[in-house]
């Protein structure tokens, strides 16, 4: 296969360089070669298909066939019934060796040099926001429970003329996986944290626990499964409640914060406005980058794991007791067994981020990609990931982490986990959809949407293609989700609001 590419490739060259392109290709040849974003291109071309089809076609439909997932009535070619005996003696040699399944079969970590030459693949979020000419900070921030998160800040645009930051707020957050890079990897003109810096907000950007800016404890050692016990639920009851406080220490109580969250940033926003209410009228309002609530249309592979979600010693085995992916390994499995491709696919393919959440071709700056990959996955524990993986099972209820009947008793007093109560949101919150997301369907969004006391739009994102990382690094994400995001910013809150008589949420205060 690879052998064919080679020679399909030469050939193409050979015919270039005697065509229109004569000139062109003696001077160039090795730059183009070299070139990743290029090499990317010719190749999804040579294959006439895009990375999405790539996606559908090599990882979503054939892991599903070989885990046994798919409900179609074909017939199992010899091979597929080789591959899942195959995943059979994985599974067995695992058990015998108590090892993690996907251990036993992934290869040594790989090595990417998508481009050695930049430097920024190596920064940090404050080196990153300086090395584009921005003041950066960094905040040191300690839970109720111990863990030392990271905040980062831009408290002014590039070229203000005062150093002091503005009454304008909003707060950033990341997705599952992510961190605050995510917010500033497209750069000045694309980034998100740069846009709002721009238009005169001060940008405080969050990091959750156990990611590359917040793994530490007061007493606890973060390669213990005590560090990770944990999800989304204790992010919301205790980082971002944390977090929020810690700004109004900083800019003054009577400061109102708007929010920005992005997935599971979502995610953590519903459930700590339904449980700890006070928040409500503490923030200014809410806006929802890919929504994730309720998760009854899902496309994306974290679906495979819903079958097992009941059995939590079962999926810790699998995926790792504690952090979700710390080498990729279950990643590099799909890669070596699911994936027909070259090396700087494979660099996607690998990627955690792009796997779970899909990869729109159009959209993405290829560019980004050696930056990207040098931040992403940024960290996340893997309870988090079977908390979700719940949510999927249980369609239809946003609930806290199910512990099993015995195990809920004990944790809730009831035999089945609470569902969040979204009736007691009152914050005004705008949620941004888009059709191809594979994690948060348009179905999902438009039922959350409805179930909210307070909402002030619903927007979907006008390209059917737009997916759910595309909020974050689409080439057209300014002008196609940013572009609403600051008129809904700057509008303020929603009419049904101030006729509730709290116009004290006004952009001025």
């Amino acid at each position: 296969m690879k052998l064919s590419i080679i020679v399909f490739t030469l050939i193409v060259l050979t015919h270039c360089s005697e065509g229109r392109y004569a000139d062109w290709f003696p001077q160039n040849i090795v730059n183009t070669i070299t070139n990743k974003t290029s090499q990317v291109t010719n190749y999804v071309r040579s294959k006439g298909r895009s990375l999405k089809q790539f996606y559908v076609e090599n990882v979503r439909n054939r892991i599903t066939s070989y885990l046994g997932f798919n409900n179609h009535s074909e017939i199992l070619s010899d091979n597929q019934a080789r591959i899942k005996r195959k995943f059979k003696d994985y599974v067995d040699e695992a058990e015998a060796k108590d090892q993690m399944v996907f251990d036993v079969i992934a290869p040594k970590k790989l090595e990417y040099n998508c481009n050695d030459d930049d430097p920024s693949i190596q920064m940090t979020t404050p080196q990153l926001i300086a090395l584009h000419g921005y003041v950066s900070e960094s905040h040191t921030i300690v839970t109720e429970d111990g863990y030392i998160l990271t905040v980062h800040r831009i408290p002014y645009s590039r070229n203000a003329t005062s150093r002091v930051s503005p009454r304008k707020t909003v707060l950033l957050h990341h997705g599952l996986l992510g961190s605050s890079a995510d917010w500033i990897l497209a750069g000045p003109e694309k980034g998100l944290a740069y846009i709002l810096s721009e238009a005169g907000y001060d940008v405080w950007l969050a990091n959750v626990r156990g990611n590359t800016y917040s793994r530490a404890h007061m007493s606890l050692n973060a390669d213990t499964f005590a560090f990770w016990n944990f999800t989304f639920h204790e992010v919301s009851q205790h980082d971002l409640p944390a977090v929020i406080d810690y700004i109004m220490d900083v800019k003054g109580w009577d400061v109102k914060i708007n929010y920005v969250g992005h997935s599971m940033g979502t995610t953590i926003l519903f459930a700590m406005l339904s449980t700890k209410t006070h928040y409500n009228k503490v923030l200014r309002a809410g806006f929802a980058l890919a929504p994730v609530a309720f998760m009854t249309d899902i496309k994306s592979p974290i679906r495979l794991l819903a079958k097992y979600s009941d059995n939590l010693e079962y999926l810790l085995k699998i995926l790792g007791a504690n952090e979700f992916l710390p080498q990729n390994s279950v990643l590099r499995w799909l890669s070596k067994h699911a994936c027909e491709i070259n090396h700087y696919e494979e660099a996607i393919c690998e990627n955690s981020m792009f796997v779970l959440c899909g990869h729109d071709a159009q959209q993405f700056n290829r560019s980004l990609l050696p930056i990207i990959l040098g931040h992403v996955p940024a960290g996340a524990s893997t309870k988090t990931l079977v908390h979700y993986a719940q949510e999927i099972k249980n369609a239809g209820r946003f609930q806290q982490f199910d512990y099993g009947p015995e195990g809920n008793l004990r944790w809730y007093g009831t035999s089945v986990p609470p569902e969040y109560p979204l009736h007691k949101i009152t914050l005004p919150i705008a949620l941004f959809g888009a059709e191809n997301d594979w994690l948060a369907s348009d179905t999902d969004v438009t039922n959350l949407y409805v179930q909210l006391a307070n909402p002030i739009d619903h927007y979907i994102v006008p390209l059917k293609e737009f997916n759910h990382v595309d909020f974050m690094w689409a080439i057209d994400a300014p002008k196609l989700v940013y572009d609403k995001l600051l008129q809904l910013l700057e509008e303020g809150v929603s009419k049904s609001y101030f006729n509730n008589d709290i116009s004290h949420n006004n952009l001025d205060d």
